[in-house]
């Protein structure tokens, strides 16, 4: 499976934010959308990403308030990117070892998505639950063998 197919089934909705954008502003919009992180786009270009865990930090920093504080100052400046092209395997392999839980998808400079670690969990669960299915409907539907059956009902009498 491929990050593509992950973006297929999401959608396209994109929350971007500006580095210069006050955090008090930033935090807000996540909040309003109910969502866990925001893309830093400057020109139209990706510059970094601000997820809940840069914001919480920052606040606790700051003594529990905004305050003055820009995006800047608090997003991650080298995010994690994939393309659509990208396996899953991999994706959760960069995930894991940066701890990252939001993940831009881009071709070339394009940002085509954002793709969370409960998205990947998902496909990763949704994949495994086709397959059981599949599974147990071959397994269900077994082709039964006339003289291996005749044989078995004799043993049994």
């Amino acid at each position: 499976m491929k990050v593509s197919d992950i973006l297929r089934v999401k959608g396209s909705t994109l929350f971007t934010v500006q580095p210069e954008q006050p955090l008090a502003e930033a935090a807000a919009s996540m909040a309003d959308h109910d969502i866990g992180s925001l893309v830093v786009m400057d020109h139209g270009d990706l510059v970094g990403m601000l997820t809940f865990r840069e914001v919480i930090k920052a606040t606790v920093r700051n003594s529990g308030v905004f305050g003055s504080l820009t995006v800047r100052t608090v997003m991650d400046d080298h995010p994690l990117t994939c393309t659509p092209e990208t396996e899953l395997d991999e994706v959760r392999r960069m995930m894991l070892s940066r701890h990252a839980r939001y993940m831009p998808v881009m071709t070339n400079r394009t940002l085509m998505g954002v793709i969370s670690f409960y998205d990947v969990a998902k496909a990763v669960v949704d994949g495994q639950d086709f397959e059981n299915r599949m599974l147990k409907a071959y397994i269900r539907d077994w082709p039964v063998n006339e003289e291996e059956t005749g044989k078995e009902r004799q043993e049994l009498l």
